[in-house]
């Protein structure tokens, strides 16, 4: 059988079609990653199952263990949650997405043809994407705007390239590291990835991606216990959130002089911290962001006057309906695992991040990379049940089996 055969063949190769698309699908619609993830993890299970007639069971070790302990959790929140139902469907769903993960984990580490194949298929994906969004931004959002069958590009569109720009931030060091591509080829497409980011409006994601490559390149000349270390730093950055929030209240300067995006995050948080504290053991129950009391009003004048905010155009700009107290969920990971499962959920998901430094540390600088710059997005932006961001993470580890020493050699 030729090569391209057993290409052809490879359980991986979902992963690696998946590895291509995402970055594009990140650019033109990021909330498509999550089925044309779901749909991909279950192929590759499928493609395994049909070519050695045996199912890739998970295997219950390193953060599989704490991952499906949060999912037990929120699940069971539904016993207290305000919102039960919610609370139940997402800790089943999230239960099956990291099984269905674990399990393709598996089959791209045991498939002998998934390091020249992911490394590939990342390579061309990361390049497809960063070229795209950087050709919408010189197109002024054109290329979004057809994808939605707008004449023209709405102000809103703007700023829908911060999902693509996360989702790029993470690969970009991951790429750095990839086995079997010239090194000048790989520098040049995170140089120039990283380019592109920094001209679209973007803050956080813009600042995990320079702190992810330039972890990649600590982690290259540092020792093994880097991944280690952030594991550790992050889990502890977990555990102490709440503290720190009403540490750095009475300290914090006027909050006119940065942008009244990165001011909004500061009041909600204030806000998050107060309801963590009516419920410190286990929360509000998973997802119970969407339904805290009070998450819907905006801030009083009195909040306002209290971190600075006393310009007209700071009171025009959270008069308007849009900067709530709580819209969705705190744009910071650590603070909505408090809220929601409270300090159970708090030591869970330190354990994770233990779990997973050691599990970066095993792989190399590039998984060390995609951690840090992972935990930087997940400390500013997204819900941590949000689907296509648990979907990207479980590609991410599929798509780490690549580096692994033991298949890089």
């Amino acid at each position: 059988m030729t090569t391209d055969a057993r290409t052809a063949q490879a359980p991986s190769l979902p992963i690696a079609i998946l590895l291509l698309l995402v970055p594009a699908i990140g650019v033109l619609q990021f909330r498509g990653i999550a089925l044309a993830v779901t749909i991909g993890l279950v192929a590759t299970v499928v493609t395994h199952r049909r070519a050695t007639g045996t199912w890739p069971w998970p295997r219950l070790e390193g953060p599989l263990l704490p991952l499906l302990c949060l999912a037990a959790l929120a699940t069971a929140s539904a016993s207290w949650a305000i919102d039960p139902a919610r609370s139940v469907v997402t800790g089943v769903k999230f239960a099956g997405f990291v099984l269905l993960g674990a399990a393709t984990v598996r089959v791209v580490a045991e498939d002998p043809a998934a390091p020249r194949l992911l490394s590939r298929a990342l390579f061309a994906g990361l390049a497809v994407g960063a070229g795209l969004a950087g050709l919408d931004m010189l197109t002024g959002h054109a290329i979004r705007a057809g994808v939605r069958g707008l004449a023209e590009a709405r102000v809103e569109l703007v700023y829908g390239l911060k999902p693509a720009v996360s989702v790029m931030a993470v690969l970009a060091p991951i790429v750095a590291a990839l086995p079997g591509i010239p090194w000048k080829a790989r520098a040049a497409l995170v140089v120039g990835t990283l380019a592109v980011a920094l001209v679209i409006p973007a803050e956080s994601a813009r600042i995990s991606g320079v702190i992810g490559v330039a972890v990649f390149v600590l982690a290259r000349v540092s020792s093994q216990q880097l991944g280690r270390l952030i594991g550790a730093f992050v889990g502890a950055a977990i555990l102490a959130a709440p503290l720190v929030v009403v540490a750095a209240r009475p300290n914090l300067p006027s909050l006119e002089r940065i942008p009244m995006s990165a001011a909004h995050r500061v009041l909600i948080w204030d806000f998050v911290e107060g309801r963590i504290a009516e419920k410190p053991l286990l929360g509000w129950g998973a997802e119970s962001g969407r339904t805290i009391p009070g998450g819907r009003d905006l801030f009083p004048e009195e909040t306002l006057d209290r971190f600075g905010l006393t310009s007209p155009e700071s009171r025009a700009w959270f008069a308007r309906p849009q900067p709530q107290r709580l819209p969705l969920h705190p744009h910071n990971a650590a603070l909505q695992i408090w809220l929601d499962l409270g300090v159970a959920g708090a030591a869970l998901a330190a354990w994770l991040a233990v779990a997973l430094g050691f599990a970066a540390a095993r792989i190399g600088p590039g998984a060390v990379g995609a951690l840090a710059a992972g935990a930087v997005t997940g400390m500013l932006s997204y819900g941590v049940w949000q689907e296509w961001w648990i979907g990207f993470a479980l590609l991410v580890a599929a798509a780490l089996q690549a580096l692994r020493p033991s298949k890089a050699r």
